[in-house]
């Protein structure tokens, strides 16, 4: 299990005082919180430490590259525009399948772990602006300040040319289709067909969210990664490494076997990194559920995706709490002789490949007053209500009860 060990960057000061400071990215890993408490910022320094990682496994940097002074902050950290929250006591320490990075005043240190079985991740950090991609035609045309949108675009698009029929959505039944000729998305449902561009924000905000999701999931999907197409950067090296290989007059056949077998593995991506920011933006309640678990169960399709969120909804957590009894339920009901009325029942609430088991989840809380991240407690694996999402709900009920006590006394 990768972790995160994060003090004094930007809104985060000590960070998790549990856990010597770390923080775990589990299966499912959701940070809640208050505007500006640092969610999104740490879920681009996982974004960008797993990247970091990545990129060490596959070649692209060696360690003493990537360990010069300011290479952090000049190279990475401004992909996400983060790179002003560095300060001179900021600490930031990463344990991944193959690297551990540690960064400190300036520099960062590498060490490679001699677990070698790394699952190679496509990694999508999926932005809050994305509502603003449903009004654009082809990437290519199109030049944005933010890398990390632009991206993202690229994705959109790349996921739009694989509609070959109608695409089943996750919210009012509603279907997805596409126009190639004209590049144009369209919204169907029962009375009605409109273009993605004139929809409701909702539709603009998950669409491309969990297109993009779906896409990517289905490109890693299977355990050898089938079907992934590598970019063109990658080709490039790839093909330079097999010839250097080929030409090496030294290794015998079968060795030459092996090392080009070892290679293609470090390029096929095998695993998909979802970030997702607000999964809920613009969306009714019952809509916020479907969406949800549209991407839970694109992070089942392959054993080693993970998906990352961030959300100011109360919902969102709550319909975590049923996927994980969901979950448990799925498990009792396997070990009965007669469980096919049962599980039906349940897949009526919790679609089977959006249940989740209890360790999978891990969800964290982000104080903007203190600059702390601690982890939620459970009871038997489901999030506890005492969180700050559900004190928020509390507190209005208490400041209705409160303007209640004047009208009486009036």
């Amino acid at each position: 299990m990768e972790s995160l060990k994060i003090k004094n960057f930007g809104p985060i000061g000590e960070g998790n005082p549990e856990n010597d400071g770390w923080i775990d990215i589990g299966k499912v890993t959701v940070f809640i919180g208050n505007q500006g408490s640092g969610k999104s910022t740490v879920a681009k320094l996982i974004s960008t430490f797993s990247w970091m990682e990545k990129a060490l496994v596959r070649g692209d940097f060696t360690q003493r590259e990537l360990e010069r002074k300011n290479k952090l902050k000049s190279k990475f950290l401004s992909y996400h525009r983060i790179d002003e929250y560095l300060s001179d006591n900021t600490l930031i320490e990463y344990k991944g399948d193959a690297y551990y990075i540690r960064y400190e005043n300036g520099f960062m240190h590498i060490e490679e772990n001699a677990n070698q079985r790394y699952p190679l991740p496509q990694i999508m950090y999926v932005p809050a602006e994305r509502n603003f991609l449903s009004y654009m035609k082809k990437a290519s045309e199109i030049k944005l300040s933010s890398p990390a949108l632009q991206e993202f675009l690229v994705e959109f698009d790349n996921a739009k040319n694989t509609i070959k029929s109608p695409v089943q959505l996750p919210v009012n039944n509603a279907q997805l289709e596409y126009h190639k000729l004209t590049d144009t998305l369209y919204i169907k449902g029962g009375r009605y067909r409109i273009q993605l561009g004139n929809a409701s924000s909702g539709f603009q905000s998950f669409v491309p969210l969990t297109l993009v999701s779906n896409y990517l999931a289905n490109r890693v999907k299977g355990d050898a990664g089938s079907g992934e197409l590598m970019s063109g950067d990658e080709i490039a090296r790839f093909r330079k490494s097999i010839g250097e290989i080929i030409s090496n007059k030294s290794l015998t056949e079968e060795q030459r076997r092996i090392a080009i077998s070892e290679l293609s593995g470090k390029f096929n991506k095998t695993a998909f990194l979802n970030i997702v920011e607000e999964p809920e933006q613009n969306l009714f309640p019952s809509s916020q559920r479907g969406v949800l678990y549209s991407l839970l169960s694109a992070n089942k399709s392959s054993l080693g995706n993970k998906l990352v969120i961030t959300t100011h909804s109360p919902y969102i957590i709550n319909y975590l709490s049923l996927s994980v009894q969901g979950g448990h339920l799925a498990d009792r009901i396997k070990s009965l002789t007669l469980s096919a009325e049962l599980m039906d029942r349940m897949e009526k609430i919790v679609p089977k490949d959006a249940v989740l088991n209890v360790a999978d989840l891990l969800i964290y809380e982000l104080n903007e007053n203190e600059g702390t991240i601690n982890s939620l407690s459970n009871y038997q694996g489901i999030p506890s209500d005492e969180n700050y999402l559900n004190m928020s709900l509390r507190e209005g009920n208490e400041l209705f009860d409160k303007l209640l006590e004047i009208e009486e006394e009036l």
